[in-house]
């Protein structure tokens, strides 16, 4: 196994080899020609290994990339046995072609591809679980706060939407933003706690984090003119429970997620979300997220992969209007 940090080029899978750098005529780097997934490690397991996997085959198919996924998630279990604890980084992309430009010929040359990895060695921390039926659990980190952004997601064809793509443009400019806020915000208690922006798309309807999904519950009253005062609903004050309440409340209530077909990354842990409640009392509804709903959420997590759930107190609206949970 190569040093933490370092790249490793698994185009030649019976030969993985160590690189710095890959060829200027990478199509990830020229075109953002590819994809990646992410994925943490705990005990030399790989979280959610077969929905990563899946993301693999869908993504290759979709981008016709001829990828052997078996054979790359052997090795990546390889990898997750060595290092324990911590995260591993795929990115796929097109091989360079002969042709000039975008263009690539739809024939074995047209669809070979590059295969790069990246091992880190991390805590993958938790402050709770949320522990599933399949005996498994999902990490629920410590509750923090959210805000609206101004920044927007691109609208894409179908083909693309819901993709992980290399193409990322919008959720680093989303991020920057975040970014900014954090260190120019400060409450009386000093810098408040935000972690996660909530991102709309150009069709002004709000579909994702900068790096996570959403899943939002609304209160009864989500029809209602919303009060003017700047706080709406007050938020969960008493922190040394909350964590616990989250944690043990997830599988209560109707919750919603955004749709992907026209934005957004349809992330692996929204769907292990979406596939752990499917059996329940109340299954995730895949419901679009509008400005007139905000005022009416009564609880929000944000979620990935490798952090599992975020769960929110309060979101504060472009507006400046805080709605707490």
């Amino acid at each position: 196994m190569q040093p933490s940090n370092s790249w490793v080029c698994l185009s030649a899978l019976d030969k993985p080899t160590k690189a710095d750098t890959a060829s200027l005529d990478n199509r990830g780097l020229a075109y953002a020609d590819g994809f990646f997934t992410t994925m943490g490690v705990i005990n030399g397991q790989i979280l959610w290994a077969d929905y990563h996997h899946q993301r693999l085959i869908s993504h290759a198919k979709a981008l016709q990339l001829a990828l052997d996924s078996h054979a790359i998630l052997t090795i990546l279990k390889t990898y997750a046995t060595q290092l324990q604890q911590g995260m591993l980084k795929l990115v796929i992309t097109r091989a360079a072609q002969d042709i000039r430009g975008y263009g690539y010929v739809p024939s074995e040359c047209g669809s070979k591809c590059e295969v790069w990895l990246k091992s880190s060695v991390m805590t993958v921390s938790t402050a709770e679980q949320w522990s599933l039926n399949d005996e498994g659990f999902i990490p629920v980190q410590p509750v923090s706060t959210a805000v609206c952004l101004s920044s927007q997601l691109a609208c894409l064809p179908p083909s693309l939407a819901g993709l992980k793509s290399l193409n990322r443009l919008d959720n680093v400019l989303a991020s920057a933003e975040l970014q900014d806020i954090k260190a120019n915000v400060f409450t009386s208690n000093g810098e408040r706690d935000i972690s996660e922006g909530l991102l709309r798309d150009i069709s002004g309807r709000w579909v994702e984090g900068t790096m996570s999904n959403v899943f939002y519950q609304l209160s009864d009253s989500r029809l209602v003119e919303s009060p003017s005062s700047e706080l709406i609903n007050p938020p969960n004050t008493n922190k040394g429970n909350a964590n616990k309440t989250h944690a043990n409340d997830l599988m209560q209530g109707q919750w919603y997620t955004p749709s992907m077909a026209q934005s957004g990354v349809a992330g692996v842990m929204r769907q292990v979300i979406i596939d752990e409640l499917s059996t329940t009392k109340y299954p995730v509804v895949v419901r679009s997220l509008q400005d007139k709903d905000l005022p009416h959420l009564s609880q929000l997590f944000f979620c990935n992969a490798l952090r599992g759930i975020m769960p929110m107190t309060s979101l504060t609206l472009l507006s400046g209007e805080v709605v707490g949970f």
